[in-house]
């Protein structure tokens, strides 16, 4: 009963998702009157591309670490996700895997402690945080610490189940749901510097 729950709850989720992602959609395009220079593909795939690594962003150069650890934070935010698709679809997980999945944890549920204390004690970050800021890093990090926690004990699944649906309950109303406006955004900055031939960056014709 309670894994169709979880499901009923990522159901709804992805719902509230689309809806919101039409509604702003819905907020109309602006007429573009420059020639198209550029090609809009190229551009979406330099955005997801080339344009998420590190040395092309100057905050991320700046701040390598936090970086690095937002990374492994994601990765064990993605690894739950996969983990916990797995369980709902009763696919046995092999001990080979488990392990990853639990280095996985480790890593990312770590990370995610220590950008959380960051925000507490970091007074220029603490300065621009919200409540949900809060919220969200918490709801997630308990989501890796037990999937974790089920690795080791496989007893507790429904506790697993319970703060999957309230993540899951969550995601659309907190900043959680950054996760799947990425996408969207991402493709639109693409689109328009690709197309205004922006992006790709061209080397040589900056002079370097």
């Amino acid at each position: 009963m309670l894994k169709i729950i979880v499901i009923m709850a990522l159901i709804y989720s992805l719902i509230a998702l689309f809806v919101l992602l039409r509604k702003a959609m819905m907020y109309g395009k602006k007429s573009l009157y420059a020639k198209e220079s550029g090609s809009r593909m190229k551009g979406i795939l330099y955005a997801f591309g080339r344009g998420m690594m590190p040395w092309e962003k100057e905050s991320v150069r700046i701040h390598f670490i936090t970086c690095i650890a937002g990374m492994t934070y994601h990765a064990g935010i993605f690894g739950a996700l996969v983990y916990l698709a797995l369980l709902l679809t009763s696919i046995t997980i092999p001990n080979d895997a488990k392990i990853l999945f639990q280095v996985i944890f480790i890593a990312g549920g770590a990370c995610g402690i220590g950008l959380f204390l960051k925000r507490i004690f970091l007074k220029t970050m603490r300065a621009i945080t919200c409540p949900d800021d809060y919220a969200s890093n918490i709801i997630v990090d308990i989501f890796i610490i037990v999937s974790l926690l089920h690795s080791l004990k496989s007893e507790i699944l429904p506790v697993l189940y319970s703060i999957a649906v309230v993540m899951f309950l969550y995601i659309p109303s907190g900043k959680i749901r950054h996760c799947f406006f990425f996408f969207a955004t991402r493709t639109l900055f693409g689109m328009f510097f690709g197309r205004r031939n922006v992006f790709p960056q061209n080397d040589a014709r900056f002079g370097a």
